[in-house]
């Protein structure tokens, strides 16, 4: 029972280290769950990892493409800027395509001619990683003007130069650019386009490597597994990190081993979100009537609802039986509002206490009504047994 988490590979960050893993809640097959992490997982052999760690693998027959190469050719393409625009103009797939794009480090300096394939997107997280830098941005449009003498619609890899020394280029280039054979990308001049560019034959690049994110139509980077991959929203609730030796070797951190040789500590480390894991319980744990509180974590076990608190023989009974609950360590919370009754059920459904205890003139003086949030189970108890019955509820919840 409690929170349904996922075990998944993960960046590790400005902390470093070789491995790390976070725990993410999810739920699976609620499309409508709300989580900032977006998780990918391999139905065929467990694999699990972040978006933003996700290796991309390509099967053999596109890693072996044997399209014969074309002559370079300059189209005419007016007032065409998008990817999607020139698709459909050339009849051309996305895939054929290589996008252009310039980030730039924080004092504009540093300029990377970054290129993928027309139908995927960056992982900056990835990019920065094999940049070796922990900032970089999108250029804006004016900057790339600035940089190269046209909008940033109209760059391609081919004969790309800049318009002053002061900035230092370096290309940086996705896997999926060596599988394409007769790409299609900007020509470096306003409205043409270059058609069947290809790698190494037109140009070269400074740093190829993973920096896209991985597709559903991609393969499984563990298994190799066709259309197995599913994606899923996470609530990051820990992260684990494998430090090994980076900051033991600095720290001169050493101990003596068995044979009293001097060695450096392997260092891990970890976080617990401890706030967060309530937000992902409720998230998790919910229904349109409100919270669904698991009962390690709720706030109290049993909710005390009077049907009407004001009438002497229920107010006695409602506070007995609070006492009882209290003396026996049991965490509980009295609705002792002279509200309606109405007002009172629904409010209890909104705050979710697992088990809630209804007590109403109709089964005095010795019975009372025992609800479960979680199943909406009802059911009539002694007074007498209740402290069982509570027991055994908080047994059988604890199996969800």
């Amino acid at each position: 029972g409690g929170l349904k988490f996922t075990v998944v590979e993960a960046a590790t960050g400005a902390i470093g280290g070789k491995f790390s893993h976070e725990f993410m809640v999810v739920k699976e097959g609620d499309e409508n769950f709300i989580g900032e992490e977006t998780l990918v997982i391999c139905s065929k052999c467990g694999y699990s990892a972040n978006i933003e760690k996700a290796e991309c693998k390509y099967p053999d027959e596109q890693t072996n493409n044997k399209e014969i190469e074309k002559k370079l050719e300059e189209v005419y393409t007016p007032q065409m800027r998008t990817v999607e625009e020139v698709s459909s103009f050339l009849k051309q797939p996305k895939e054929k395509f290589i996008k252009t794009l310039v980030y730039v480090t924080e004092n504009k300096e540093e300029v990377y001619v970054v290129l993928v394939r027309g139908d995927y997107e960056i992982n900056e997280t990835k990019l920065k990683d094999v940049l070796n830098v922990n900032e970089i941005q999108l250029a804006s449009s004016e900057l790339v003007e600035q940089i190269f003498g046209v909008p940033v619609g109209f760059l391609g890899p081919v004969g790309l130069k800049t318009t002053s020394q002061k900035y230092k280029l370096k290309f940086v280039a996705d896997y999926s650019i060596s599988t394409i054979k007769n790409a299609i990308s900007g020509a470096n001049k306003i409205d043409y386009l270059l058609i069947n560019i290809n790698y190494i034959r037109d140009f070269v690049v400074d740093i190829i490597a993973d920096i896209r994110n991985i597709t559903a139509n991609d393969i499984c980077p563990r298994c190799k597994a066709k259309n197995s991959l599913k994606f899923s929203k996470g609530i990051e609730v820990g992260h684990t990190f494998k430090l090994g030796t980076k900051y033991s070797k600095s720290m001169n951190a050493t101990f003596l081993d068995e044979n009293n040789k001097e060695q450096v500590f392997i260092m891990g480390c970890y976080g617990i979100g401890i706030s967060r894991i309530v937000a992902a319980a409720i998230e998790q744990n919910h229904d349109e009537d409100g919270i669904i509180w698991y009962p390690t974590i709720a706030p109290f076990t049993v909710y005390i609802l009077p049907i009407d608190y004001k009438d002497p023989e229920i107010k006695n009974v409602a506070d007995n039986v609070y006492k009882l609950l209290k003396q026996n360590n049991i965490e509980v919370l009295l609705d002792d509002r002279e509200e309606r009754a109405g007002v009172k059920f629904k409010d209890a459904d909104l705050i979710g206490i697992p088990i809630r205890l209804t007590i109403s003139k109709k089964l005095l003086p010795d019975k009372l009504e025992l609800y479960l949030r979680q199943t909406k189970q009802k059911s009539v108890v002694y007074i007498n047994e209740l402290l069982n019955r509570i027991n055994e509820s908080i047994v059988y919840l604890l199996k969800f």
